[in-house]
This record gives C-alpha cells, sequence and structure tokens, in this order.
C-alpha cells in the first residue's frame, strides 16, 4: 500500500497539491497517496487524528488551520517556532512534527522562477494571518531592507512584528500611505471572497512586483487592483505552491523533487 498523505483546508476542492505530488512521486519513484481533506471551520484536530489513525503519514495545512496545526504540533521546526505557524504535519511514532515551509517556497519561486532579488529591497506584506507569519522569517532570511506588514486590524500587524523586530513594521490599510514599495505580497484571504485589501498607487513603486499567495482566479482580485496602481509586474501563487510542497515532500520523504517540469506543466495545463 502506497503511504497515504492529504491537504486539510476549508476549502480545499480548488487545491491543485494532489496533482503536484502526483507529479513528485512518478519524478523520484516514492510511493504515495495524497488527497484533500475538508474540515470542518471546528474541527481541524478531529480530521487529522482520524486520518492520522487511519494510517496517514501526513498532512499540508492550509486556510485557515496553519495556527491550529502549529499548535497541533509536538515537535517543531525552527521556521515554524518562528512563524508560530505550521503548513506541514508528519506523523511519527512519538508525535507530530511541524514544520513551515511556506517562507522558503515563497522566497524561492520570487527569486528563482521569477528572478527578483529580495536583497536590499522594500517589502509589503499585506495581512497578518498564517500565511503572513510563516513567510516573515524567510523574508528577513533573505535579506530585505525593509518590511512593512499591514492589516486591516493593526493592533494583529503590530504583535507580528514585535516579534522579529527591526527592520519589521506595521500599519493599519487606513495609515498606508504614499510609501513606495518594490515588493507588494499579498497575504490574505481577501480573494475568497472576491475582494482585495486596499492598495494606494503610492505604495507601488517604478518596476515592482505585486505578487498574491494563492492562485489562479482567487488572485486576480488583488493583481487586478496591483495593476490600476501602476503595478506592471505581477504573479500569482502557484510557483510558491509548487516550491513549499517540494520543501515538505523533503521532510516527508527526504528528497528534494525537481521543481521546474512540475511547475511548468501546471502552467501549461492552465
Amino acid at each position: 500500500m502506497p503511504d497515504r498523505y492529504a491537504v486539510v483546508g476549508n476549502p480545499v476542492a480548488h487545491s491543485r497539491s494532489p496533482a503536484i505530488h502526483a507529479a513528485f512521486a512518478r519524478q523520484t519513484g516514492e510511493d504515495i497517496e495524497y488527497t484533500r481533506l475538508l474540515a470542518p471551520l471546528d474541527g481541524f484536530a478531529r480530521t487529522v487524528a482520524e486520518f492520522r489513525d487511519a494510517g496517514g503519514k501526513g498532512v499540508n495545512v492550509t486556510l485557515p488551520f496553519k495556527g491550529e496545526a502549529f499548535r497541533l504540533a509536538t515537535t517543531l521546526a525552527a521556521r515554524a517556532r518562528l512563524a508560530e505557524a505550521a503548513n506541514t504535519l508528519r506523523f511519527d511514532p512519538d508525535g507530530v512534527y511541524g514544520d513551515n515551509t511556506d517562507g522558503p517556497g515563497l522566497v524561492r519561486d520570487v527569486t528563482v522562477n521569477l528572478g527578483v532579488a529580495l536583497a536590499g529591497r522594500r517589502v509589503l506584506l499585506i495581512g497578518a494571518g498564517g500565511a503572513a507569519s510563516g513567510v516573515v522569517p524567510a523574508l528577513l532570511g533573505a535579506g530585505v531592507a525593509r518590511l512593512v506588514i499591514a492589516n486591516r486590524t493593526e493592533d494583529r500587524a503590530a504583535a507580528l512584528a514585535r516579534r522579529h523586530g527591526a527592520p519589521v513594521a506595521a500599519c493599519g490599510f487606513d495609515a498606508l500611505g504614499d510609501e513606495p514599495f518594490d515588493v507588494l505580497i499579498n497575504a490574505t484571504s481577501a480573494g475568497l471572497s472576491g475582494a482585495a485589501p486596499p492598495l494606494p498607487a503610492g505604495a507601488v513603486a517604478p518596476g515592482a512586483l505585486a505578487y498574491d499567495m494563492v492562485y489562479g482566479p482567487l488572485a486576480e482580485p488583488f493583481l487586478a487592483a496591483a495593476r490600476r496602481a501602476g503595478a506592471t509586474r505581477l504573479a500569482d501563487g502557484l510557483g510558491m505552491l509548487v516550491e513549499q510542497a517540494a520543501e515538505s515532500f523533503l521532510v516527508w520523504r527526504g528528497i528534494r523533487p525537481d521543481t521546474a517540469p512540475v511547475l511548468a506543466g501546471l502552467r501549461a495545463a492552465r
């Protein structure tokens, strides 16, 4: 029997993770089966426990459960501990290992796949939930010069900024003014309802990259708003999805797949 893995979220039907991990398995010769699990909003831990009890080996975790996954883990990778969020759980004989591969996935997609340097750049991160928490350590590790976290409720953004210190700052959406940013990253779930967070035109520096961490139609509201604000380079998070999946595959199977052909195949199939 193949080893069983899954992605857990709500919603989750749109997830392309099963296709990605199937491609990784073919490429590496690993015998795995990967499915989707829709967890009730109040039933994440129960859903994960049932999957584990049925023989599951690990899960990826997507919206809105990354904070719960962090609290469920009995052992944590350093990057998950820094983020206070987990998107990867591995079921070990002695407990649950939690990791966060979102940050490395984002940084690799931006710097390698898109060819945009992060070192020395001014970055705006929109949102302060689990998705945003997961990428802050990696952005700082990439050497950004300034990182501003903007959120609908400023207190939550400020709490995330305080955990990391300089060069991280925080503000509410209403305080976003004319400070220009070289990279603007949407880490909110506004796209699920067809909305976009506010984005003043002054926030977009010439040649800036506007990047939504979700992908496909869900990314369109933010990318359209960024285009109207003057952004000329736009990207959704499909590359991040593939790169963070490869990091999760490494956590589970001890081998990192080649992401380039998998990403190219997904983009060609759109």
